[in-house]
């Protein structure tokens, strides 16, 4: 299963940057729907496309491997993620 990072991302650039950043702040930055970001963080094993992908990259400022990790299958099936 694939884990999007996007709150630690959040967080990461909020701590950065110095202020709070919401889900709409990045849905406008990126032109992803904010419900498709919501997605992404809030189920497990979402399906995106990789432009959205490519979008999130250029926000944060990091490659696919900081957007997403994988999450062995055996992990998942053992509540471990």
């Amino acid at each position: 299963m694939i884990r999007f990072r996007i709150s630690e991302l959040i967080a990461e650039k909020q701590f950065k940057e110095g202020r709070r950043i919401t889900l709409l702040e990045v849905a406008e930055a990126t032109g992803i729907n904010r419900m498709t970001l919501s997605r992404m963080i809030n189920h497990k094993g979402y399906s995106t496309v990789t432009d959205n992908l490519d979008k999130l990259c250029d926000f944060f400022g990091c490659s696919v491997g900081d957007l997403a990790v994988h999450i062995p299958s055996i992990e998942v099936e053992r509540g471990e993620d």
